[in-house]
């Protein structure tokens, strides 16, 4: 069973911008922790950015500046806008459900894949 669903990625230029959507079912809407990890080929899976109930926001370095994420309740939505774009950003980003910021993520989406040219 799909709990939660990416879309948004695609192939862009480098400088360029996507933005990335993530939908949670209602079977899992206490794990309210939301996050985006990234998968890049041959590397381990790392946080790029994480919102908690309250809106307070995590980013990893490589996204501080560049990415947002937020986060839409009543929709069960989490976006991450990212900006000014590079190939080292090219990876699968997955979407994630957390039920504290103590602990790893219980739910994942499947991925999607977003790819920077140079």
């Amino acid at each position: 069973q799909v709990h939660l669903a990416e879309s948004g990625g695609g192939l862009v230029q480098a400088g360029g911008s996507l933005r990335l959507s993530c939908i949670a079912s209602e079977k899992i809407f206490r794990f309210n922790v939301r996050g985006w990890y990234r998968q890049a080929p041959g590397k381990q899976r790392e946080l790029v950015a994480r919102i908690s109930p309250n809106n307070v926001t995590t980013y990893a370095d490589s996204a501080k500046g560049r990415f947002t994420i937020s986060r839409d309740n009543a929709k069960s939505m989490v976006y991450l806008q990212m900006n000014s774009l590079k190939p080292e950003d090219t990876a699968v980003y997955y979407c994630s459900a957390a039920a504290s910021v103590f602990r790893p993520p219980e739910y994942w989406g499947r991925g999607t894949q977003v790819t920077v040219s140079p």
